[in-house]
């Protein structure tokens, strides 16, 4: 089982490559998988063997070891996105390009072969870096670098910082989760609610904690969700789950790549196998196939339990790939990623084959209770809706709603999601209609909310507490979250459709949300 050369590459840190008190010094990251590495072969720089005695390997938290010190007996483990620090005694390179060759041996793997070219740069890479914000790899969260990086601030900014400095947790907790910690950005955190759901996964009522700097946002929220509550709660179900990642695999000319179509779809089993094998929460339940030009790009979908998946499924695709590359050769590239899976931005694709979960939330609001809470009749309601839908299409908004990515973005802050997912989960399909008894049926679809109560800023200190008081961690919690999360975005397109329709809208806003100076 090989890795491609292209992939390979990813080993290594580009701009690492610098002459160090009794050498030259570079560092390797394992971007790709977790591997065992059983044996350095050879290591040449600019052509020229370098002779393995002068060679040495520091692992990030590891000793420091010679090649001579790996072997299939006693492996050297690297974990991903592990870092090793390779060291050459007794060379000094000239500025200018270098290139590396090395060969090494990884169990499961065989013998690779990495080959990249690098620059060195001697004094305007010390000048950029003391103009820098203070940064170290080995210990990037202590309390002293910390101190240093607001001191580094203060100087250059001109400004004393005084808020951005206080938090009240470790900052180690933050690894993972940011580079270069230097302190919070404390976001206003208000709880609307609790709202009444009905859900496969979510049943009974929930407080829901929003963060947020915009006026009225909560008042409007908990306005709906008043009124949801006495017309019985919100029904709410999950009707897909899906994460996607989308090599592709590029050919000679457009037959091969329809070869291929074919080639995956009758190997569907052996590559789903070898995704899978990378993590016991992630399931590959289907691969759509697209052909362009010489190109197929394959949509991987995936399943990933309570967390987003973004990441694991890379390693997923990444594997499966690398099974593919060994019994295919008419491929002349690939690539991991290539805009498909449209990673952090909104597509008709996703809205269509789902991406994160699939969420409808729906409920019907008897006309005594719009009339008396609302000061507005369904009639107006379902006209507004209609007139808005017909807005949206002229504009070819993503959106037919009126605010759903309102609330997912104040919960997505409270709760540590990756707030980029917005961009995905602001589609949204509203639909209402009028029933026998002329009360209101409302019926909202997120058709790509990628949310986890695993993994990422889930784990924060703060975000952790709000996901405690939403009764969602812990392992297959995350359906409960997003038909929560559902549940208070149909609240919201109640709240404000109705203040739109009465036109109470921007009289709230003049009362609640003026904050001018």
């Amino acid at each position: 089982m090989g890795i491609p050369r292209q992939l390979l590459r990813q080993l290594y840190t580009f701009g690492s490559l610098q002459n160090a008190p009794a050498g030259i010094t570079f560092e390797l990251k394992n971007r790709l998988l977790p591997v065992e590495l059983v044996a350095v072969r050879s290591i040449v720089l600019n052509g020229r063997p370098v002779p393995p005695e002068r060679v040495k390997l520091h692992p990030e938290g590891g000793e420091l070891l010679a090649p001579a010190d790996i072997t299939a007996q006693q492996p050297l483990s690297f974990g991903l996105r592990q870092r090793m620090d390779v060291f050459f005694d007794d060379v000094h390179l000239a500025e200018g390009h270098h290139e590396l060759a090395l060969r090494f041996e990884v169990a499961g793997f065989g013998e690779l072969h990495l080959e990249i070219e690098d620059a060195l740069h001697h004094g305007e890479a010390e000048e950029e870096a003391s103009n820098q914000v203070p940064h170290c790899d080995r210990d990037d969260y202590s309390s002293d670098l910390v101190a240093k990086r607001q001191r580094f601030v203060e100087e250059v900014s001109g400004v004393t910082l005084d808020h951005v400095t206080r938090f009240s947790f470790d900052a180690a907790r933050t690894r993972g989760n940011i580079e270069n910690f230097t302190g919070v950005a404390q976001v206003p955190l208000g709880f609307a609610g609790p709202i009444e759901v009905h859900g496969e996964h979510a049943e009974g009522r929930f407080l829901i904690p929003m963060a947020t700097t915009e006026g009225t946002l909560v008042a409007s929220y908990n306005r709906g969700i008043k009124v949801l509550n006495l017309a019985g709660g919100a029904r709410v179900v999950v009707t897909d789950d899906a994460m996607q990642r989308a090599p592709v695999f590029v050919f000679s000319k457009a037959a091969e790549a329809r070869d291929f179509r074919a080639w995956v779809e009758q190997h569907f089993a052996g590559i789903q196998a070898c995704a899978e094998a990378t993590s016991k929460h992630c399931t590959l339940h289907n691969i759509d196939t697209y052909l362009s030009n010489k190109f197929a790009y394959l949509r991987f979908s995936f399943r990933t339990g309570d967390a987003a998946g973004q990441n694991m499924v890379g390693r997923a695709t990444f594997a499966a790939c690398q099974w593919i590359l060994e019994r295919v050769d008419t491929v002349r590239n690939f690539y991991l990623e290539a805009n498909l899976a449209t990673d952090k931005k909104h597509s008709q694709v996703n809205v269509m084959r789902t991406r994160g979960k699939r969420v409808t939330a729906e409920a019907t609001v008897p006309r005594e209770l719009l009339i008396e809470h609302m000061r507005v009749t369904p009639e107006a309601l379902d006209y507004h809706a209609r007139l808005g839908t017909i807005g949206a299409l002229l504009s070819g908004a993503s959106n037919n709603g009126a605010h759903s990515p309102n609330g997912i973005t104040a919960m997505f802050i409270a709760t540590g999601q990756d707030v980029a997912n917005v961009a995905e989960s602001s589609a949204g399909i509203l639909y209402t209609e009028l029933t026998e008894d002329r009360d209101l049926y409302l019926s909202l679809t997120i058709p790509s909310l990628i949310v986890a109560t695993h993994g990422g800023g889930t784990k924060l200190p703060t975000q952790r507490e709000c996901l405690e008081v939403l009764g969602c961690t812990g392992s297959g919690s995350v359906g409960k979250f997003a038909e929560i999360v559902g549940a208070v975005a149909l609240a919201g397109e109640l709240s404000l459709g109705a203040a739109i329709s009465s036109l109470d809208w921007v009289s709230s806003h003049e009362r609640l949300g003026r904050n001018r100076e």
